[in-house]
């Protein structure tokens, strides 16, 4: 419990822990803000790292002169998008392991959802791989999934990348233009939680969404 106090804490108020970052450790604040993402994007074990906040903190930091906002972006956009093709690469090799583990035991693998989800993902993956970056969670395990689909991976790059691009700049340049605002800056912590709830609202509307179609569905 007192683990996830203290990670809520950092969450929260993640100005004043960043702030204390970029005055100890000066440049090299870019490297652990390019682990930070790289890690939230890249591995599938860690999709609870602050993201969207991050992003938009470290905007508001760079406009008070603590970072250059150029170089930032820059940073932060190549752990995005190298942690998601990390993550992309990750999940086809595992894929093909388990096509190939499912050849001779049928039961742990079901081909047919397997092609199903490569068939959702050249379909619509474009848009997934675009729209994911901005669901927490989602943005970790769509690059798995889309590897593990083995979606096409120049479809899949070009689309990301765009998504990356998006992602990065607009959250950023969002914080560097507004973060320091007197009224954003004395409600920052609820400016974090809203980012966040607003965030997750996708997820509960198509969990509500599946909910009522299954019930609907049930005779």
């Amino acid at each position: 419990m007192e683990i996830l106090a203290q990670f809520i804490d950092i969450v929260l108020h993640l100005d004043k822990h960043l702030a204390i970052l970029v005055a100890d450790y000066g440049i090299w604040i870019y490297a652990i803000l390019f682990a930070i993402i790289f890690c939230e994007t890249g591995l599938v074990v860690t999709p609870f790292l602050p993201g969207d906040s991050l992003l938009f903190v470290a905007g508001a930091l760079a406009a008070t002169g603590g970072m250059d906002i150029g170089v930032l972006i820059a940073v932060l956009l190549s752990a995005a998008v190298l942690g998601d093709n990390t993550n992309y690469w990750i999940g086809r090799w595992f894929g093909f392991k388990v096509l190939h583990w499912g050849q001779g035991a049928p039961r742990f693998f079901n081909r047919d959802a397997y092609d199903k989800a490569h068939a959702f993902y050249e379909k619509y993956g474009p848009m997934t791989m675009t729209v994911a970056r901005f669901i927490p969670f989602v943005r970790t395990f769509a690059p798995f999934v889309a590897g593990v689909a083995r979606m096409t991976y120049l479809r899949y790059f070009l689309f990301d990348l765009l998504g990356g691009v998006i992602w990065v700049v607009s959250l950023s340049l969002a914080g560097y233009w507004f973060g320091n605002l007197p009224v954003v800056k004395n409600n920052l912590s609820f400016i974090i939680i809203g980012i966040i709830v607003i965030s997750v609202v996708p997820i509960a509307v198509g969990w509500l969404r599946a909910r009522l179609a299954c019930r609907a569905a049930q005779p």
